[in-house]
């Protein structure tokens, strides 16, 4: 591991400015229904760095070779933020995170273990002082490992403070220079959590140099209001993630912390480094390839978050912006684009484009893109953001080396016996087609692709939804697979919506079966179910094989 290159200020934070620690890609991504791959967590990695992001929590090492290769790639890349790795207070789990944090310029080590009654007795199995000795042994672990180490004491909302402060001790003495304070179930209320940080801040008086953390969640809708009460305590760390992503009813929303701080600011008298105007471009990034969308009248990113219908409204602002607005759409990012891209456009606006909605792509993949825009301007007369973001997501960070199937193309029949549908989809340079009846085209479309991939999942989630309000947009689908203890996401688009539809099932597939290799499980056959025929051979020669 690479010694840590950032100066003692930097790795702490001065008193009067607060560091932000993102965990889109490590908690953000346990929200039902998720499943980033390498590729998107650097696309989303690499934008989180630029805008200065303190912290980005690149996932948890030891979970499984997928998240300590996810790990260990934005830790080769990533040199402006912290990269952190996730770790419980286990030997194998630490060693595990600072093996993936090896090739990082700036690497931290979190590990935790839990400190509430119910949390010790019935899942840990642990007395107290077990916990604490668990704890110094984790940490000093990871200090001869790592060059800064932080520690979380997880449900500490409903620990004794007592003991948590006790744990906090443990934690500063043996080398933890972070110190975080988790509501880790959502349970605190503002005012009430205040008063407990502050509590623990005061009895655990730790040395110069230690910041206190905060980790709050959202199930009681208050994650936000809890964490900017956490910092009027005296916590000087943010965690979050962007959009407020996570298990359950999510995380705290960095964007919407950040900006209550600098809105605030007469109150809060706090500075942070992140670039604000970079925090619509990322939400739409995460948004798009985590397939969570963000409501409209979500707080600082949502659609209508600088939206104005109501007359009266509309003559303030005209007449004086801050009338009605407290902060503006330009600080975070979301002023809308004024060029209007279409088949006259030229490579130059396009990559710009890109740029604006966040994403940072090989001159190839740009190349590629371009390519599928210019097909689509020929089927329509220009393309909104939402199109070009729905190219990015289907055709370029959705292909990667280990998947399977690419669909080719499909024919339908629609009578009033039913639909029937065919498609061809490719294995290994291999054509392979299927035909199946249904009640409507995607159902038959579906039971086509389930006889040529000889598996059949459950469809948990299915959504179809234009690009723009335009009657020309693009259609963008996305569904949710389980089979076998699996769960994929897949996501396809089209100017056909039957096209769209197929390309999200095949692509959703093919992580089924990614998935299913890394954790070496084989996919369950149905009973009776064939290989498809083989076009171009005899029947049955050549065909699909497992």
């Amino acid at each position: 591991m690479k010694p840590q290159k950032r100066d003692a200020e930097a790795a702490t934070g001065p008193e009067g400015r607060v560091q932000f620690f993102d965990t889109t890609l490590r908690d953000g991504e346990q929200a039902a229904g998720v499943n980033l791959n390498v590729d998107e967590k650097l696309q989303i990695a690499r934008q989180l760095a630029k805008m200065n992001m303190d912290v980005i929590e690149a996932g948890f090492p030891a979970a499984s070779p997928g998240d300590f290769n996810c790990v260990q790639a934005i830790a080769r890349e990533i040199q402006t933020s912290t990269v952190c790795g996730l770790a419980r207070t286990l030997e194998g789990d630490i060693r595990a995170a600072a093996q993936a944090l090896a090739p990082a310029e700036n690497p931290r080590i979190h590990v935790f273990i839990a400190t509430s009654p119910i949390h010790m007795e019935f899942k840990l199995k642990m007395t107290p002082e077990e916990v604490l000795g668990q704890a110094r042994a984790g940490v000093l672990l990871a200090r001869s490992l790592a060059p800064e180490v932080e520690f979380s004491a997880e449900d500490a909302s409903r620990s004794d403070p007592e003991f948590l402060i006790r744990v906090f001790r443990t934690a500063a003495e043996a080398g933890a220079t972070i110190l975080n304070i988790p509501d880790t179930v959502g349970y605190a209320l503002p005012e009430e959590f205040h008063d407990f940080c502050k509590r623990i801040i005061e009895g655990v008086g730790a040395p110069p140099g230690v910041v206190y953390s905060v980790h709050a969640h959202n199930d009681l809708g208050l994650a936000v209001a809890n964490s900017l009460a956490a910092v009027r305590a005296g916590v000087r760390q943010v965690e979050g993630t962007i959009n407020g992503m996570g298990e359950r009813g999510g995380n705290s929303a960095l964007e919407e912390v950040a900006m209550a701080i600098r809105t605030r600011r007469d109150l809060f008298g706090l500075d942070f480094r992140l670039d604000t105007r970079r925090l619509y471009p990322v939400s739409r990034l995460v948004s798009r390839l985590s397939g969570v969308v963000v409501p409209p009248n979500k707080a600082v990113v949502g659609a209508n978050a600088f939206a104005h219908e109501a007359g009266i409204h509309q003559h303030g602002v005209l007449a004086k912006r801050e009338t009605y607005e407290i902060m503006r759409a330009e600080d975070v990012g979301s002023t809308p684009a004024v060029m209007v891209l279409g088949k006259h456009s030229g490579r130059h606006a396009f990559r710009d484009r890109l740029e604006h909605l966040g994403y940072n792509l090989p001159d190839a993949e740009v190349t590629r893109a371009f390519e599928s825009f210019k097909r689509l301007c020929d089927e329509k007369k220009d393309a909104t953001d939402g199109d070009i973001e729905a190219i990015i997501s289907d055709e370029i960070l959705s292909v990667q080396p280990e998947y399977r199937y690419e669909f080719r193309s499909y024919s339908m029949h629609v009578g009033s016996e039913g639909t029937t549908c065919t498609v061809v989809l490719s294995l290994d340079g291999r054509e392979l087609t299927d035909a199946a009846t249904g009640h409507g085209p995607v159902e038959a479309a579906y039971a086509a692709i389930k006889r040529i991939v000889r598996v059949h999942p459950r469809l948990e989630n299915f959504r179809i939804a234009a690009t723009s309000e335009r009657s020309n947009a693009l259609g963008e689908a996305q569904v949710t697979l389980a089979q076998d203890g699996i769960r994929a996401q897949g996501h396809g688009a089209s100017t056909d919506i039957i096209k769209a539809s197929i390309r999200a099932y095949v692509n959703a597939v093919n992580r089924l079966y990614s998935t299913a290799a890394v954790r070496k499980v084989n996919l369950t056959v149905p009973a009776g179910v064939g290989p498809a025929l083989d076009r171009g051979r005899p029947e049955g020669e050549g065909a699909a094989a497992r």
